[in-house]
């Protein structure tokens, strides 16, 4: 008898045996297992008629505007005014100018309908340079949000020599920024903002030969309407691939990013402080004697004055004494203090996420106005290191445990050690 020499179809029985383990978990946590005394048939029918349910169940569970939303999106321009329309409700949310179970459905529901029309298959990465159009440039220019650009000649400088500017956009609204990614090529990792937004002329021409590392110091979203969308970790993946094909010489990635909230985080422990207390259990004895004198005010209440309105910086000696304390303080305040197991500070936990490494807190780091306002000018480095960053963020999402540098579980330590909390 001859041999059978028929193709394998695709879904011969060698492939339904996976499928069939993959089903059969499903019938049983119906109540439909084989020993429950049904026939085969019956058993379908019921699974069948259980599916069926569950199929009009979902379709009367979404909203009708959910298929005006659908519609919308495919028609030209469509898009956009969905982004443009979900931006409205965010906004609105915020200041309450519109509240409401059903307008917080909407915005859910349009967040989850965005997330899938905006996943990466979609997306297409661009780099900004000095020959860009204009309007991309001023786009970017305007949604800068973490280090506002001053003018065009510091436009010209974060799109030139030893920087790199990336945006995604979206297959349907080509052309126009959606989330932008901030880099600058440097020798080592940068400890200070001021070096790399300076204003000093650009350099004509790159010494690829200098250039070792790359930092991310700026990330900001274009569309408030895509807020809740994951899009600045695929933007920080991509970019390091294309980074890595055009300077395959860089051997370190890192951030240099902001803490917003930590300012008034320690007002908030200063208020909390017992008034009476002779020192704040925030400092050391010793420390706030010293502080005391500065001030002129054995309570918090000057010193809390100073911080809102950041006159502190102006006094050398108390920028010096609060080096110390406020380095250990912001440790914490990163590493220790969480929500629902999870760093608070919303920076930390998204660089954590996508499993960089918590590297080094630095003082002094970013000087602007807004810089001290935010975070008594300190910031903070994210490394990654791109072998250890999918099991560094699988343990961080699993376990809620932070990978951390020295220098930082050293902070944490002297925190615990000398703050009275």
């Amino acid at each position: 008898m001859a041999a059978d020499t028929t193709p394998t179809p695709p879904h011969s029985s060698r492939f339904r045996l996976p499928i069939s383990r993959l089903l059969r978990p499903r019938g049983r946590c119906c109540g439909l297992s084989p020993g429950g005394g049904c026939s085969a048939a019956v058993q379908q029918r019921e699974l069948g008629a259980l599916l069926q349910a569950e199929d009009r169940l979902r379709y009367y569970l979404n909203p009708q505007y959910r298929g005006l939303f659908q519609h919308l999106g495919r028609l030209e321009g469509g898009l956009r005014f969905l982004v443009e329309l979900r931006g409205d409700l965010v906004e609105g949310l915020a200041t309450k100018a519109v509240d409401g179970p059903h307008v917080k459905e909407m915005s859910g529901v349009l967040k989850s309908m965005l997330s899938e029309w905006f996943s990466t298959g979609f997306l297409n990465l661009e780099r900004v340079t000095w020959q860009s159009p204009c309007e991309v440039l001023q786009k970017i220019s305007d949604s800068e949000a973490v280090h506002p650009v001053r003018n065009w000649v510091d436009m010209k400088r974060r799109v030139g020599s030893y920087r790199r500017c990336y945006f995604f956009s979206h297959c349907a609204i080509p052309g126009e920024p959606l989330i932008v990614l901030h880099v600058a090529l440097t020798s080592d990792i940068s400890s200070s903002i001021q070096a790399i937004v300076k204003e000093v002329p650009p350099l004509e021409t790159e010494d690829t030969d200098k250039i070792t590392t790359a930092v991310f110091y700026s990330i900001s979203l274009t569309q408030q309407g895509l807020q809740g969308v994951e899009l600045g970790t695929y933007l920080i993946k991509r970019v390091v691939k294309e980074l890595q094909k055009e300077l395959p010489q860089i051997k370190a990635f890192s951030t240099l990013s902001p803490i917003p909230g930590f300012t008034k985080w320690v007002v908030g422990l200063l208020s909390s402080q017992t008034k009476e207390l002779e020192r704040n259990g925030l400092f050391t004895e010793s420390e706030w004697q010293e502080i005391s004198e500065i001030t002129g005010d054995s309570t918090t209440e000057t010193l809390k004055k100073l911080l809102n309105n950041n006159e502190w910086v102006r006094s050398e000696k108390l920028v010096k004494v609060l080096h110390s304390p406020f380095m250990r303080l912001c440790a914490w305040y990163l590493y220790g203090e969480k929500h629902r197991g999870y760093a608070l500070n919303p920076v930390a936990n998204f660089h954590l996420q996508n499993g960089s490494v918590m590297w080094r807190i630095n003082w002094m780091a970013d000087t602007s106005p807004r810089g001290i306002a935010a975070s008594c000018g300190m910031m903070v480095n994210y490394r990654y290191f791109l072998e250890d960053t999918a099991s560094n963020s699988a343990v961080y999402l699993g376990t809620k445990q932070i990978k951390a540098s020295e220098q930082v579980l050293s902070l944490v330590s002297q925190f615990q050690q000398n703050s009275k909390l």
